[in-house]
């Protein structure tokens, strides 16, 4: 993780005390403690947020550097660390919505700690801003809102009382649509199973009241047959299989990439392989994604 040498700004986009003076207050009695904190991710928004004093931080690329060294200080200090993006327009929305002055810390504190909003908190592990921690925020917040669609159309069924935070949504408190969830996670499960080991990029889509619900996920599927992908794509994916699950709604899903591994010889070949529901289950299907030709995908019943 980059740091500098000097003491960090002031870093207002915390919850509680502001900055370096809130780590350095109770780190005695921070070890099973969150630090919780939103992270502006771009030029456009950071210029959009200064007239609310969120940092003091001359331009963008000084505050990307003042923040790496406070989430370092951080992780010394607090059990946790998670972040999630400060998305000025939403914040705004937020604020006016709820009477409040945006220049306010209590304000960023209501904001931060919304729960309907929690499910685009990512814990930070030391990652690198600028590489890709910050794409993943971006992602996650429009995960966030994706989530937040399913959870309508199943009455509240996915999050409610799963405490809303990052992975809340494997533990669903609605036995339905738990059901639902599970059955998605499997149809996930068989496709990578039957895919074998490569690097895949995986999208579906199902066409729901109020709007298409889209889940994306870049995998890793090792030769041993362990699978990498990230906790919030997997979550989100299962989500909107559960969607169409459970409300019997049409969607198609595309598998695409390359297959293969070193104990092929390093053989390797581009595949692409699609499949369709007409609202109950999913069936092999072919389908033109532009320049991408999208052949049936094999029998999900056939994998085990």
């Amino acid at each position: 993780m980059s740091r500098n040498s000097h003491t960090p700004r002031i870093f207002r986009c915390t919850v509680g005390v502001p900055g370096q003076g809130r780590i350095q207050q109770q780190s005695r009695r921070r070890a099973e403690q969150a630090f919780v904190t939103g992270i502006l991710t771009s030029h456009v928004d950071f210029e959009h947020a200064r007239p609310w004093g969120l940092t003091d931080a001359a331009d963008f690329d000084s505050y990307l550097l003042d923040t790496a060294v406070l989430l370092g200080e951080a992780q010394q200090a607090y059990g946790s660390v998670r972040a999630r993006m400060f998305h000025p327009g939403d914040f705004a929305d937020f604020c006016l919505l709820h009477h409040l002055d945006p220049a306010a810390p209590a304000a960023r504190e209501r904001y931060l700690l919304n729960p309907a909003l929690r499910t685009q908190l990512l814990p930070y592990q030391g990652e690198e801003l600028s590489g890709d921690f910050i794409p993943r925020l971006v992602r996650a917040r429009e995960s966030g809102l994706t989530m937040c669609h399913v959870d309508l159309l199943l009455g509240g069924g996915l999050l409610a009382g799963a405490g809303g935070g990052q992975g809340a949504a494997r533990e669903v408190p609605d036995a339905r649509v738990r059901s639902a969830f599970q059955r998605g996670g499997e149809l996930f499960r068989r496709m990578l199973v039957g895919a074998g080991c490569g690097a895949y990029e995986f999208r579906c889509a199902v066409e729901a009241p109020g709007g298409r619900l889209t889940a994306d996920a870049r995998i890793l599927h090792w030769e041993d047959g362990a699978v990498r992908l990230n906790d919030e794509d997997l979550d989100l994916v299962c989500a909107v299989f559960c969607a169409g699950l459970a409300l019997e709604l049409p969607g198609v899903a595309v598998l695409r990439g390359s297959q293969g591994g070193a104990g092929s010889c390093g053989e390797y070949r581009q595949v692409a392989w699609a499949w369709q529901s007409t609202g109950f289950d999913w069936a092999p299907a072919s389908l033109n994604l532009g320049e991408i030709a999208a052949r049936p995908g094999f029998g999900l019943g056939s994998v085990c």
